[in-house]
């Protein structure tokens, strides 16, 4: 049997979590227009007849700017230093600027199984200096090739974690997620990336959860951009976190969004919202 673990990098917003979502076939990571939405190294599995993926999507390679971006960037070190195989994805429509050539370059000399990845081909292509796969995960396009390309690479062993998962994250994670998702769209280029949700309570029994969570922002500004006039904006995240929540758990979820300020939860605080 083919198992192995893979490594999905790639610059922000080059279709990193959207590749691993159509490949794993469920959500397992945020998918946003906004740039640098993964934080954590979050794996999705996926099992098929002889074989089990580890995908390891990983946050956009970038410079640290704070401790957070330094926690995002030590997080794509572990993911490339524990791969079986590595996936590059770089965005087919947009040119790859001299840095990123060179990353490029240095990933394929430093590791054995490295597999380009062209994405976004359903929009207009630019000339490349690397060659890549050419797919798109809004049509679907190769990406069963891909798929082959990638169990062809893997070692033969036995499978990692029951064929029934889908990632090894959590319930309160996924829901945490996509609270931070839903909330990236919803208030667009009005505030920076300074949120982070934390999961204060989650108290299930047979038939109903409960779950408190916490919207952490930099500013009081932005808390009130978040909240929205009336609290028109908190409500409608909160209504769709817990139609997300009730369908991962096929059971009424009562969900109670909170908002509270932290200043320097990015830089002095981190480890606060994020171990």
């Amino acid at each position: 049997m083919k198992c192995g673990y893979v490594a999905v990098l790639g610059q922000p917003n080059a279709g990193k979590s959207s590749l691993v979502n159509f490949l794993v076939g469920e959500e397992v990571a945020i998918v946003s227009h906004r740039r640098q939405t993964t934080r954590n190294s979050i794996l999705g599995i996926r099992s098929g007849e002889g074989f089990q993926i580890v995908f390891v999507d990983t946050p956009g390679i970038h410079h640290s700017k704070n401790n957070l971006d330094k926690f995002m960037m030590k997080n794509v070190r572990s993911a490339v230093a524990g791969a079986d195989v590595v996936l590059y994805l770089f965005d087919g429509s947009k040119k790859m600027d001299e840095e990123e050539e060179e990353y490029v370059q240095n990933l394929q000399e430093k590791h054995e199984k490295v597999l380009l990845v062209c994405t976004k081909s359903d929009k207009k292509q630019v000339e490349q200096k690397f060659d890549g796969l050419k797919v798109s995960s809004a049509t679907g396009a190769n990406m069963d090739k891909l798929l082959k390309k990638i169990v062809d690479l893997l070692p033969d062993g036995e499978p990692i974690f029951d064929e029934d998962l889908y990632t090894d994250r959590g319930v309160a994670f996924l829901i945490s997620e996509k609270i931070r998702g839903l909330l990236l769209d919803a208030i667009d280029k009005e505030i920076p990336h300074g949120v982070a949700v934390v999961i204060e309570k989650f108290e299930e029994n047979f038939d109903r959860v409960d779950i408190d969570a916490t919207i952490v922002c930099e500013r009081e500004q932005h808390k009130g951009i978040i909240i929205g006039k009336g609290g028109v904006n908190l409500k409608r995240i909160g209504q769709e976190a817990r139609i997300y929540a009730e369908h991962l758990l096929e059971k009424k979820c009562v969900l109670k969004l909170f908002v509270k300020v932290d200043r320097d939860w990015r830089n002095q605080n981190v480890g606060n919202y994020y171990r």
